[in-house]
């Protein structure tokens, strides 16, 4: 979905009474409670990206082919991030199982975890993964949406106090060496922001660059982040979030705007930039229908799964930071409700990365902290 934003002067009125009712709100009763991220759901949830972090097939390469010698295997192109169906749900599922091993040391299967993490992100795996990402026609593989996923991967290997965490982020980091770099070359020629709810879209893309970015003290890529993240969305105002869903959207273009913006401005620029943007969130009564998923058999509509925990996720981040907009936690956890309890074990179109953004979004929840 592309989303057009009207640039237009907002009614003083309006925006004076939204801001006012921000102001001076009593405190919202959170109903609908969601399931915490408890041992037994950790448990749970673990078990997807176990069961598919070596499974070769079904995969899907998205690759270019340049020659003969590209037709290779899952395993053979990609040793570290081959499992999961393709390569960024490989590095989110991977992310999965080390963020809940940190958060549930007595996770079970812990020692096939560990293992098999050991055996994936290895020294070799990662330097055949490189010589794929400097192939001739490989330059935007996984621009930016696996790129994120990887750094995000990256930033929670380095807040891991647990030796096989330096073993492992030391084997990462010439790939994500790479990843920044991609980031550093690609951002300053993006004339325009991409707004769709899908892989490409370039809010997200930014958010868990930034993420990682701040966690790791790189300055050179926060500064380019903040910098185009101002360029492409400050004066953005009245998306159009009724548009929203998109029949395959697993993003949802408005909040993944709102998500990085919370990031890179200062509190009250932030809410003064989100009561032009979508000043609908500060209505107390505001709702928001979930995405409905006519058949999780099909890899595309199961998309929708996805849009309802990602934007869980971005309306934690709001209402976790700001007081006034403790509503938004009713609509997230209906998203959640809605979509947590169909991650099933034999449903592959879903589960070989709902997992992932399940477990984020229930993290956000909790206001678990990253750094």
């Amino acid at each position: 979905m592309i989303c057009i934003f009207v640039q237009c002067q907002p009614n003083e009125k309006t925006e004076k009474a939204v801001t006012e009712t921000a102001k001076t709100s009593e405190t919202v009763k959170v109903s609908n409670k969601i399931t915490a991220l408890s041992l037994t759901e950790a448990n749970r949830l673990a078990n997807l990206p176990l069961h598919c972090m070596q499974e070769e097939y079904p995969n899907k390469l998205n690759q270019t082919i340049g020659s003969g010698e590209d037709l290779q295997s899952p395993k053979t192109l990609h040793p570290a991030f081959y499992g999961c169906f393709d390569w960024h749900s490989s590095v989110h599922g991977h992310w999965s199982l080390i963020t809940l091993l940190k958060q549930f040391p007595n996770l079970e299967n812990s020692a096939e975890i560990r293992e098999k993490l050991a055996q994936n992100i290895s020294k070799e795996n990662i330097e055949t993964e490189i010589l794929y990402f400097k192939g001739k026609y490989n330059k935007s593989f996984e621009r930016t949406y696996g790129w994120a996923w990887l750094l995000k991967l990256a930033e929670e290997l380095h807040t891991w106090n647990d030796p096989l965490a330096r073993e492992l982020e030391t084997n990462l980091q010439p790939l994500t060496k790479i990843v920044v770099q991609g980031y550093l070359d690609f951002l300053p020629k993006l004339n325009y922001p991409i707004r769709v709810g899908e892989h490409t879209n370039t809010a997200f893309g930014l958010t868990f660059a930034y993420d990682y970015a701040k966690t790791v003290e790189d300055t050179t890529l926060a500064s380019l982040i903040e910098k185009r993240a101002k360029d492409f969305y400050f004066t953005d105002e009245n998306c159009p979030i009724s548009w929203e869903p998109s029949g395959f959207d697993f993003l949802s273009p408005c909040l993944e705007e709102a998500d990085i913006m919370r990031r890179i401005l200062g509190k009250e620029e932030f809410k003064t930039w989100l009561h032009k943007f979508l000043p609908q969130l500060a209505n107390k009564d505001f709702q928001l229908a979930q995405g409905k998923v006519s058949d999780r058999t099909d890899g595309k509509l199961v998309h929708l799964d996805g849009v309802n925990f990602s934007r869980a996720w971005c309306l934690y981040g709001i209402a976790n930071q700001f007081p006034e907009y403790e509503h938004l936690k009713n609509v997230a956890n209906e998203h959640i409700n809605y979509s947590l309890p169909s991650i099933v074990d034999d449903n592959y179109e879903g589960t070989h990365w709902l997992g992932s953004f399940a477990i984020y979004a229930l993290n956000t929840a909790a206001n678990v902290q990253m750094d």
